[in-house]
């Protein structure tokens, strides 16, 4: 059983580690003192290295600040224990279950688009109908076996020539990106990636617009053009429920749906397929 993530780096001391994450939540000592069910001055103990935890209050700590699993390894090993929580992969025995609950999501989603995606949106697994719509918007190329979500829709390229209403789509790829980010936080080679994405400049310039206040929606659609045919989907995203394992919390799967009857229709009639 592989416990320790393979790019995990040398890990910071104990105490940058908690008030870094005590940072990103906005709590104070006494606030996680009172979640982690200890008292502040035992918390200011840690966090200045006069006191060394047990690897039961690092976990309630980590529990108390909703650290993902990957960073509570490292909060772990900056305490000088083992990690805990396993990082298999997803065709692993370990993760059967988990890999059989995705495939039959995927399955019962035929005939439209589903794809399994990891904290960074890279593509690990599709359903027939996800690579129908991506063969159609990359053809005559293949799809990639590194394919990455934002990169191709965002990035200069066939799928973002795919999307109709591209301008409208990116700010809000991008804030979904931060809200459905694990425990709300970017990983540091997703965080690297994303600013990438917004340092563009027409990106940077959709983003400027965007700050703008705007009527709410409650769904976003994307528009693409296939075959000369007008499709808009609007998607679901699904994570796996209380997970122990790294891999398992990392993913997620994001379901498109028709917005309207036409697009359902079309998109039958583009694929041969049988709603």
């Amino acid at each position: 059983m592989s416990l320790v993530a393979p790019d995990h780096r040398p890990a910071l001391e104990l105490g940058d580690l908690l008030r870094h994450w005590r940072a990103v939540r906005r709590m104070s000592q006494l606030e996680l003192a009172s979640e982690a069910r200890t008292t502040p001055r035992y918390v200011s103990f840690v966090e200045t290295g006069r006191a060394q935890p047990s690897r039961h209050m690092v976990v309630r700590l980590a529990r108390a600040l909703d650290i993902p699993l990957r960073e509570r390894n490292q909060l772990l090993l900056a305490a000088g224990f083992a990690p805990i929580y396993a990082l298999e992969p997803l065709d692993s025995p370990q993760l059967a279950q988990v890999q059989l609950a995705l495939r039959s999501m995927l399955d019962q989603h035929e005939p439209f688009p589903a794809v399994v995606m990891d904290r960074r949106w890279n593509v690990v697994d599709a359903n027939t109908g996800a690579r129908a719509l991506f063969g159609h918007l990359l053809a005559p190329m293949p799809i990639p076996d590194d394919a990455n979500v934002l990169r191709m829709i965002i990035e200069p390229g066939p799928v973002r020539r795919g999307v109709r209403n591209w301008e409208a789509v990116v700010p809000a790829l991008l804030e979904r990106a931060r809200r459905e980010a694990i425990a709300g936080v970017f990983d540091d080679e997703t965080a690297e990636l994303v600013q990438q994405l917004r340092d563009r400049p027409e990106v940077a310039t959709l983003l400027t617009r965007a700050d703008e206040p705007g009527p709410p929606v409650p769904v976003i659609d994307i528009g693409f053009s296939l075959d000369g045919a007008a499709l808009n989907f609007f998607s679901v995203v699904s994570t796996v429920g209380s997970p122990i394992d790294v891999t398992a919390q990392e993913l997620r799967v994001e379901a498109f749906f028709p917005s309207d009857d036409e697009s359902r229709d079309a998109w039958v009639e583009l694929t041969g397929s049988q709603a």
